[in-house]
């Protein structure tokens, strides 16, 4: 979407308002305009008012109007409203897994790494990254440094994760030199690439279990962290929490968010001595 559209977009919406001549266009009809898009993300927001700023900017040196229109366009921070986060519904994900046939080495993989996301938010770089020595069986807990943060983050091993977790490193992960958890099941076996594109595996899913998701939620993997933060918040779970399970830098990341409970995950966790009896 180039410059020269957005500032098409903009010529449409004086002609919606009748304005035929550059010298009728008011700070109200720009803030009219602005509210056109308020809703989009903020780097598109800061786009449209660039086009529309340079644009006027452009016809007052031409002479075309008197006044410098360019100063009356709002700064983004005064208009920028962002999206509330597309979320799904518990029986779309709760059938996306169960679709999953974990009988299979690869299904045993997707598995566990669609609930890791799922139920502890995880985002695909660090699942990606994720190495046999971040699970901590004698704590019942998994320990990274976020890839886009940088922070230090401990997470409590569900009893769900952590038992998918064993089926597929003991029944389905191939044999392998790589440390990561999370291999290609084609030779020769190595970990994900940084740049590998992990949506595929849900997309995959959704389409096996005829999971219809409305036209304005994302297919992504991060879609799913959105809605685990809505459960969390609906739990009344405190923003700070839902901040550092998320591993946002600030809390104000997690304000378009409205609720998980951190201690009820972790009495979910897997018992010590459960791990070892299987073994």
């Amino acid at each position: 979407y180039t410059r020269l559209n957005r500032i098409k977009h903009f010529l449409f919406c004086l002609q919606e308002h009748q304005i035929t001549d550059p010298e009728e266009i008011t700070p109200e009809i720009i803030s009219k305009y602005v509210t056109t898009f308020i809703s989009l993300s903020s780097k598109s927001v800061q786009a449209n008012l660039v086009a529309v700023r340079c644009f006027l900017r452009h016809i007052y040196l031409k002479g075309i109007t008197t006044s410098d229109m360019s100063e009356k366009v709002p700064a983004q921070k005064n208009y920028y409203a962002p999206k509330i986060p597309c979320i799904w519904k518990p029986e779309e994900v709760r059938a996306v897994l169960e679709t999953i046939d974990r009988g299979n080495p690869t299904g045993k993989r997707d598995y566990a790494i669609l609930l890791m996301v799922t139920l502890l938010g995880l985002r695909a770089s660090d699942i990606k990254a994720l190495r046999l020595e971040n699970i901590k069986w004698d704590t019942n807990t998994i320990e990274i440094i976020q890839h886009k943060t940088r922070n230090a983050i401990v997470f409590p091993l569900l009893k769900d994760i952590g038992w998918a977790l064993i089926d597929y490193l003991k029944t389905g992960r191939p044999q392998t030199a790589s440390n990561h958890i999370f291999v290609r099941h084609n030779a020769p076996y190595e970990e994900f690439a940084p740049n590998a594109a992990m949506n595929r595996i849900l997309v995959k899913y959704i389409r096996q279990a005829g999971v219809k998701i409305k036209r304005e939620v994302p297919l992504g993997l991060h879609a799913l962290r959105h809605t685990l933060a809505s459960t969390m918040l609906a739990q009344d779970v405190p923003l700070k929490t839902i901040s550092e399970v998320l591993g946002h830098m600030s809390v104000k990341s997690t304000d378009i968010y409205l609720h998980i409970d951190f201690k009820r995950l972790r009495e979910c966790a897997l018992d010590p001595d459960e791990v070892a009896s299987y073994e």
